[in-house]
């Protein structure tokens, strides 16, 4: 189903971006399937996962966007465990 320009609608996506030694990896939440973006920087990683999440609903439809995400923070912890 394609969309013309009076039709489209807005909706935010929470967005995950991870800082690697090589650069950035970003993915959205409450998408189904596989949906990731990468770049050199925060804001190319950004970019190229939204552009990936337009793709994927061109593709897939808007049946792949799910309840918006209840989730409100996200953390980074570091545990240490007996393996």
């Amino acid at each position: 189903m394609k969309l013309d320009l009076y039709s489209k609608q807005m909706r935010a996506i929470k967005i995950i971006v991870e800082k690697h030694n090589d650069g950035y990896v970003a993915y959205p939440l409450s998408i189904k399937g596989v949906v990731v973006g990468e770049g050199s920087t925060y804001e190319e990683a950004l970019a190229d996962v939204k552009s990936a999440i337009r793709c994927h609903i061109e593709i897939f439809g808007e049946e792949v966007l799910e309840e918006e995400s209840q989730v409100l923070e996200a953390y980074i912890a570091e545990a240490l465990i007996t393996i």
